[in-house]
């Protein structure tokens, strides 16, 4: 089997290969990756250092042209990638196929932005003097993305990066590196110069440290745990350098009694169990008040019995595995959690055999829970909910903002005057009404409050926040 090499100063490197394996069928190995040690990750970062100076003052036709042919081609290849996605993170392959567009079309605004690169001139205070106010690239920016969504993060990272001048050290998550290779083969292929966008893979405690070791690092973007979140800002203090990151959540969908029943049940079911509950942005708390509790439960109950999970692949198949072993014991051991602090166990929670050997769960739903317990505060990551009974919307909007996290948050209500005071008062940087609280759309800023992020938001035209510096220049006349 052919390993997928290391990209570094142009040239693809790299001969030792570990295994990416199929969550769907563990006896499938998806492709061999290479892993870089800490000299690979410095010789990366002295060539995107090298590569910095001409990229940064590169026209901004070359980018454009460059990032509109990566995003054309991933559109065209979007069923192959869309594929890989699905064997390699166990997403099924409708979900990865609609992520893989949206890769695309984050390559296509951003080759847009390119030409839209734009300043302020005002006039000074002072006769005869001009001021003009532009941004400039900042450096040599550190990528680390996770593997719950292998080609939309990097992409959403990688894109603005290029497209404001920066150069590029980019870590994928090692449990799925074969979209983040695709993604820098086709940059590579499309025309990127030498040195400007470096791939190293490998294990976090070895990649990742050398990229937080280095003072080379102009900015890192992260998105990950809390945890490592906290390293990555300690580091980045230590250094001077920008840092972004995107941790987690623990995202309330409040729903009301005046709720459309059926559009509660499925916002609430796409936002908690889509994905495998595997998104940052997954409600595991359901805030539901005494009117409408009982039929919620009921109706939410016949709709997870519909729910096919099985091989991403499968034709008909709603949710896939869960994406490796370590969080499949995440998972079961909180739900054992959950049933020791006294939540009952409304349905699931049981592993499932199916033709191949994968890491099947039974998408798990908790009734009778409190926001006191773990289950309600600490972030799962997986397909497992909780249903939190409150009396009214007033204890349903508290209890939905008495988290540490803040990334998004949702309401199910036909009235106007909740839903409206309700996107006003939820402390979280996503707020969706009647909607889902997982999916974004590509050109709109994405991040959160509290302990979900830090830095500037992610996507859209807010990402020159982070990838650049603001410049004031003054002229005498």
């Amino acid at each position: 089997m052919t390993i997928h090499q290391n990209l570094i100063a142009g040239e693809w490197t790299g001969s030792n290969g570990a295994e990416n394996i199929n969550p769907s069928n563990t006896n499938e190995v998806v492709g061999l990756y290479a892993s870089a040690d800490a000299k690979d990750v410095a010789n990366a970062i002295a060539a995107a250092k090298a590569a910095f100076p001409a990229w940064s003052r590169s026209g901004i036709w070359e980018r454009h042209v460059i990032l509109k042919k990566a995003g054309d081609e991933i559109m065209a290849r979007k069923d192959e990638l869309g594929a890989l996605l699905a064997r390699e993170e166990g997403k099924t392959l409708p979900e990865a196929i609609g992520e893989t567009i949206r890769a695309a079309q984050i390559f296509e605004f951003f080759a847009g932005e390119a030409l839209r690169l734009a300043g302020e001139v005002l006039p000074s205070v002072r006769p005869n003097i001009g001021v003009e106010i532009t941004r400039e690239p900042i450096g040599v920016i550190g990528i680390i993305t996770p593997w719950n969504f292998p080609i939309a993060i990097p992409t959403w990272k990688i894109a603005p990066a290029l497209c404001y001048g920066n150069t590029v050290v980019f870590k994928p998550a090692d449990l799925v590196p074969g979209c983040s290779w695709a993604i820098v083969d086709i940059l590579h292929r499309a025309g990127l110069p030498k040195g400007v966008l470096n791939l190293v893979m490998g294990k976090g405690s070895v990649v990742g440290q050398a990229m937080l070791d280095s003072p080379e690092l102009a900015g890192i973007t992260f998105t990950g745990s809390v945890g490592t979140g906290k390293r990555v800002a300690v580091s980045s203090v230590e250094h001077n350098r920008k840092y972004q990151l995107e941790m987690g959540g623990k995202n309330p969908m409040v729903i009301l009694d005046d709720a459309d029943l059926t559009v509660a049940v499925e916002a609430a079911a796409n936002s908690a169990f889509f994905s495998t509950g595997q998104r940052c942005t997954a409600s595991s708390r359901l805030i539901v008040t005494e009117g409408i509790h009982d039929r919620f439960v009921a109706a939410m109950t016949e709709k997870l019995k519909t729910l096919n999970v099985d091989d991403a692949m499968k034709p008909g198949t709603h949710i896939g595995p869960v994406v490796d072993e370590k969080q499949l014991k995440t998972d079961t051991d909180y739900i054992e959690i959950g049933k020791q602090e006294g939540a009952k166990l409304a349905f699931g929670g049981e592993l499932i055999k199916r033709d191949t050997p994968g890491f099947y769960l039974q998408p798990t739903l908790f009734t009778e829970a409190t926001n006191q317990m773990r289950i309600s505060r600490e972030e799962i990551f997986g397909p497992v909910a909780s249903v939190i009974r409150v009396r009214d919307y007033e204890e349903a909007l508290a209890v939905a903002n008495d988290t540490p996290f803040g990334l998004s948050s949702g309401i199910a209500t036909t009235s106007l005057k909740h839903a409206t005071h309700f996107k006003r008062n939820a402390e979280a940087g996503m707020v969706m009404v009647n909607l889902p609280t997982a999916g974004v759309d590509f050109h709109v800023p994405f991040g959160g409050r509290k302990g979900s992020s830090f830095g500037s938001r992610e996507q859209g035209k807010y990402a020159a926040e982070f990838f650049t510096t603001v410049k004031t220049a003054y002229t005498l006349a």
